[in-house]
């Protein structure tokens, strides 16, 4: 099973990006897929996660900004954000609970860079 998460890149503060993460391999299933950043210097934390049934959770820094969905029958995850901020510049790695032939197990993308400057 791999990962492979696109759609980041250079945008100025207010600006949008969409984010996309898609999982490949035989895959039977998934459960929670999620999407973490990690800022230089800082800690990797949680930013977003949406259930196998369609339920979100969000940081408090990205509450009403972000949105997470995901296209099941894809095996894609996706993070549109919007009015973007500095404070947002990170490195955004993807998440999944994947159910392959080895029965289940934990994923991460290779991560996308997000930078938000003027």
């Amino acid at each position: 099973v791999q990962l492979q998460a696109s759609g980041g890149g250079l945008v100025q503060p207010g600006g949008s990006l969409r984010l996309s993460c898609a999982a490949s391999g035989s895959i039977f299933g998934t459960k929670d897929m999620a999407w973490y950043r990690q800022a230089p210097g800082k800690q990797r934390e949680l930013v977003a996660v949406v259930t196998a049934g369609g339920a979100t959770t969000y940081a408090d820094s990205v509450l009403g900004r972000f949105t997470i969905s995901r296209d099941n029958a894809k095996n894609t995850v996706y993070l549109q954000m919007v009015r973007l901020k500095p404070g947002d510049t990170a490195v955004y790695l993807c998440n999944a609970a994947v159910f392959s032939g080895i029965g289940w197990g934990t994923y991460w993308g290779q991560g996308t860079l997000v930078t938000v400057s003027s």
